[in-house]
């Protein structure tokens, strides 16, 4: 029998630096969380990041959360609705499919959990918005 072994890719970490890169949204779903919650996943191909990179997620809880925690996901995802140059009004049905395809700038930062870095998107604005200096903060 052939012996097994780790390939150097295995010992990569796969994870984008965190900064801010242009990026498109190349699937938007709602879904269900793991304690069976709707929520709206979004992910994100960034530009400049390293070939073998994933798309990165972001995930906006819908229910099952503290009020405090739905507000903060809510508007969450309203800002990032108006980044995508849509305008949502109170009771407009939230359809994740009419966000494919928009072109942002996404900002990235790590998250320590256990012993495990996450990469997390702290905000999402338009490209149009995206400021010519790059050494003028996000």
């Amino acid at each position: 029998m052939a012996t097994l072994s780790f390939s150097d890719a295995d010992l990569q970490d796969h994870l984008p630096a965190p900064g801010t890169y242009p990026g498109t949204i190349v699937a938007a779903r709602l879904r269900r969380s793991a304690h069976g919650h709707r929520m709206v996943e979004v992910r994100f191909a960034l530009d400049g990041a390293a070939p073998d990179c994933e798309p990165v997620a972001d995930y906006f809880v819908l229910e099952g959360a503290t009020p405090r925690g739905l507000a903060v996901a809510r508007a969450k995802l309203v800002a990032l609705y108006r980044a995508c140059g849509r305008a949502p009004h109170g009771g407009d049905e939230i359809r994740p499919a009419d966000l494919l395809g928009a072109r942002l700038e996404v900002q990235l930062a790590y998250e320590q959990r256990a012993d495990r870095a996450y990469v997390r998107v702290v905000a999402c604005r338009s490209l149009a918005a995206a400021p010519v200096d790059d050494d003028v903060p996000f």
